[in-house]
């Protein structure tokens, strides 16, 4: 049976791809030969065993075009024990958060980019992503690394797209 998580986040990324999200232009970068080789609508998702975090990725791009749309919604770690327990009622959790891609690089089968900075929501501090990934055929997937605006560490995680169309 799904958690209530990830039926919240299911459901976000559905209204996310049916209203268009808040999704700005998406720079795709590359040579004529390998953009087109990303056409399609992508759908995926991306976890970090580091974090706890998981989220959907959405990914659009119209054959002929080199801007593209896209976002990748983070669902917060929530503890299984659930929320505290506040004067007999519970807090909820942290809402998905909805991350626009900043721009997409394609070399060969190479694919590389960031995200938009967005708020840690274990610090309520800016969170810089970059991400790096292989095309195999109609299946995108790679590694992330996310840094702390202030700090020198790095959290990682995995992330894998397939394309739904053409």
């Amino acid at each position: 049976m799904p958690n209530r998580h990830s039926t919240v986040s299911a459901a976000f990324v559905v209204f996310l791809v049916a209203c268009g999200g808040n999704q700005s232009p998406v720079p795709v970068v590359g040579r004529d030969a390998d953009i087109s080789k990303l056409t399609g609508q992508w759908l995926g998702e991306y976890s970090s065993g580091e974090t706890g975090r998981s989220g959907s990725i959405v990914f659009t791009l119209n054959a002929g075009s080199d801007t593209a749309s896209g976002d990748v919604v983070m669902t917060p770690r929530f503890s299984a024990a659930g929320p505290p327990v506040q004067s007999g009622a519970q807090t909820p959790p942290p809402a998905p958060q909805a991350i626009q891609i900043r721009f997409v690089r394609v070399t060969g089968g190479q694919v590389s980019g960031a995200l938009e900075p967005y708020t840690d929501p274990t610090c309520n501090c800016p969170l810089h992503t970059t991400f790096v990934g292989r095309l195999v055929g109609d299946t995108l997937s790679g590694t992330y690394t996310s840094r702390h605006e202030n700090e020198q560490g790095a959290q990682q995680g995995r992330w894998r797209v397939v394309r739904k169309s053409p």
